[in-house]
């Protein structure tokens, strides 16, 4: 466990602590995503607060420790989301801590919504953020230039807090569909998902159970454009046995995909891979692993493995990028020298001093 957990409640505070800082430092939100490490904790926590929303603008600007929880609620009184569906990880990783927006964009987070309308980074509008010299930098937004020559609203998110603390973020939102349906598609070939996304129905989920065998098909919109679609689909499938989940029903089921509700209550490591839709299959047959999914139309790969289970090594010869979230083993796949050599180049730009969260890069 981290030694020292600080939580500064101004860019003041934070930087009076940077500037005398000479040791590593664990940047963190809520501490739900990155793994604790033996350095001083600065949290962005108390950095709270919705600081601007605009619903007919489909815009907001928020301080970096809002709980994810309280942006949900705000924008649900509006009948707006967080179209990128950022999932929540801390149940099934029993952490005591919480998503904040400043972490969902920091690491990039993206749920199954993805595959239609991007991912965090894509909704990611404008950042502010402190570097490792205690300077505050902003980009993007209300304030659309700065002087680094960098695009850092797309830098930023997915950084993991290696080049800075952030502050505050302003994003865009969307209106929540006025419906959904699924498709429970009962198919022993995984490639039935990319065939639902080359149909043209703007499938906004798709999700295979490797060991039921069974595709699931999500369908959003106005009444009657996700019936039209429905039923085209159950056209487009009439080889197939297929179920439908209502509106309700839907709603459920991808809020359980999106918080891995489906490897909860199982043991072993627990894997995330990023691979190419077509790959994501061929993982599974070589890992056989305890229990697996797809998401992002197979080109996201979850995983259960038995205790110290090396799945990096297996994945030597295949493409696709290994993130351990339980286990022994480092959290971030590791990357190339030539990655390595750019990444640290770019990061030391921001911070000279390499204090922030040693551990992505190492």
């Amino acid at each position: 466990m981290s030694t020292t957990s600080l939580m500064p409640s101004s860019e003041s505070d934070i930087r009076d602590l940077l500037i005398s800082e000479t040791e590593g430092l664990h940047i963190a939100g809520g501490q739900s995503r990155l793994r604790a490490t033996e350095e001083k904790v600065i949290s962005t926590c108390a950095l709270t607060g919705i600081v601007e929303y605009e619903p007919g603008a489909l815009t907001m600007v928020a301080k970096a420790g809002t709980p994810l929880s309280i942006i949900n609620e705000t924008l649900q009184k509006e009948n707006q989301q967080l179209a990128f569906e950022p999932p929540e990880y801390k149940h099934i990783l029993n952490l005591l801590g919480h998503s904040t927006i400043g972490g969902v964009f920091a690491t990039n987070a993206s749920g199954s919504r993805r595959i239609q309308v991007g991912a965090a980074r894509d909704h990611l509008l404008g950042v502010r953020f402190i570097d490792g010299l205690g300077r505050v930098v902003k980009n993007g937004g209300r304030v659309m230039k700065n002087v680094t020559g960098y695009d850092l609203v797309k830098l930023m998110a997915g950084s993991w807090g290696t080049l800075g603390i952030i502050t505050e973020v302003s994003f865009k939102v969307l209106p929540i569909a006025e419906t959904q349906v699924t498709l429970q598609i009962a198919s022993r070939e995984a490639s039935i998902l990319t065939r639902a996304m080359n149909t043209p129905y703007d499938v906004s989920g798709t999700f295979y159970d490797v060991a039921s065998g069974f595709a699931y098909i999500r369908i959003e919109g106005f009444d009657k454009s996700v019936k039209y679609r429905m039923q085209q689909l159950l056209k487009e499938f009439s080889d197939f046995e297929i179920d439908i989940f209502d509106a309700e029903e839907s709603k459920k089921f991808w809020s359980d995909v999106n918080n891995l509700a489906f490897l909860k209550n199982m043991q072993g490591d627990l894997w995330r891979i990023s691979v190419r839709p077509t790959d994501g299959i061929q993982i599974i047959k070589k890992l056989d692993p305890k229990a697996s999914y797809l998401d992002w139309s197979g080109g996201l790969v979850w995983l259960r493995v038995e205790e110290g289970f090396n799945v990096r090594e297996k994945m030597q010869k295949m493409s696709g990028h290994a993130m351990c979230l339980s286990g022994s083993f480092n959290q971030f796949h590791p990357i190339s020298t030539i990655e390595k050599t750019l990444s640290t180049s770019i990061r030391k730009k921001f911070d000279p001093k390499m204090l922030f969260n040693q551990q992505v890069l190492n």
